[in-house]
């Protein structure tokens, strides 16, 4: 069997010594060498071809997001970044994502030998789906993404395409989007795409505490409905999305005609907290027929059996197609547990989501 070679970049010895002595521990992998700084790490890239390379965000002679965005265009390969949980942290990682990486870990501000140590099955994981991932050759530099709508600006606007939607459509309809690996981007290329009078949305990405707020900042910055974390008890709105906050579970509940965000401290379902299977089945449970349910790229089986739950109870549901998926685990399991009425590349299902809505359900593409 051919191990997964990885090169580790990352300015701090013992970072660099800790991740090759995680990842030589595996009988699958191979640390095929380690550079401080991403000039040396381009030389040895070049002479080495690693399946993958893990990446510090901030390093020395060249930020490790500029490095990011020349190696997606030049040269794209799969990245698992090594970032801090920090607020600057986070808004950095969310623009590696968006060139092109494929994941990230979150090591600790301190503590980080035995904070990496205790991360070493999570690490291991990120750089085997890594390994196996579609990359996609980055745009040619594209400005950075706004983090928020500034407080004296005008909010964005709606795609053109996206006019008003019919009645009382808005109000009565939900959307549920679940991802995990590759997500980030997939769920703002389907938001961004969505008119500020649309239903409101309530998404489960998998993602660590301390980034889903950043991740909604950004969002919000780029889309002409509302993103935000969700918080618990809030009334769930039509041009909102809500998004499940890092470390909670996140499901919908009903007070009298309203729905209204639940957000606990839960144990882990699928492994996973957030969890694509909680928010899911409460949408089983308390939309039905007024549910739309979109599953994205990920690894695992996470959400699958809950999306077939709301088929069975009256729901909608686009999954995305293997060719546009980074990762296509989620949605290979949902398809195989018969949760699909339409398999869609990710650039269509927004268009197939609305023309559905504007037309009250009579609209139907291809399985």
């Amino acid at each position: 069997m051919n191990k997964i070679s990885v090169i580790v970049v990352d300015d701090s010895a013992l970072v660099r010594s800790l991740l090759a002595e995680i990842i030589n521990r595996q009988p699958d992998m191979a640390c095929i060498g380690t550079a401080n700084d991403p000039l040396i790490a381009r030389e040895m890239i070049r002479e080495r071809n690693p399946d993958v390379i893990t990446l510090d965000v901030e390093m020395p002679r060249m930020d490790g997001i500029d490095f990011l965005g020349r190696l997606m265009r030049l040269r794209p390969m799969p990245v698992v970044m090594i970032s801090t949980l920090t607020d600057r942290g986070a808004e950095v990682t969310m623009r590696a994502l968006e060139l092109g990486a494929v994941d990230f870990v979150a090591k600790p501000r301190v503590g980080v030998a035995s904070g990496l140590k205790d991360l070493a099955e999570q690490i291991v994981e990120k750089i085997r789906i890594a390994s196996k991932a579609k990359v996609r050759r980055a745009p040619a530099l594209a400005a950075p993404a706004p983090a928020a709508h500034p407080a004296n600006a005008a909010a964005p606007v709606a795609p053109p395409s996206s006019s008003a939607l019919l009645g009382r459509v808005s109000t009565e309809k939900l959307i549920f989007i679940g991802a995990s690996t590759g997500g980030t981007e997939a769920i703002r290329q389907i938001l961004v795409d969505l008119p500020a009078d649309c239903p409101a949305i309530a998404i489960t990405q998998h993602m660590p505490p301390g980034f889903t707020a950043s991740f909604a900042a950004r969002l919000d910055g780029l889309c002409a409905i509302s993103v935000k974390e969700a918080v618990n008890g809030e009334r769930i709105l039509p041009g909102h999305a809500y998004i499940a906050p890092g470390g909670k579970q996140f499901s919908i509940g009903r007070s009298g005609a309203n729905y209204v965000a639940v957000v606990e401290d839960a144990e882990p379902v699928n492994r996973h907290r957030p969890s694509v299977e909680v928010l899911f089945q409460s949408a089983a449970r308390h939309a039905g027929r007024n549910a739309y349910a979109i599953m994205l790229t990920g690894m695992g089986a996470d959400g699958a059996k809950a999306m077939r739950e709301m088929k069975d109870a009256g729901s909608y549901n686009y999954v995305q197609d293997e060719a546009s998926c980074i990762v296509f685990g989620m949605p290979r399991e949902a398809i195989a547990h018969g949760a699909a009425h339409e398999v869609l590349p990710l650039d269509q299902i927004a268009g197939a989501l609305l023309l559905r809505l504007k037309s009250g359900g009579e609209v139907r593409h291809r399985i």
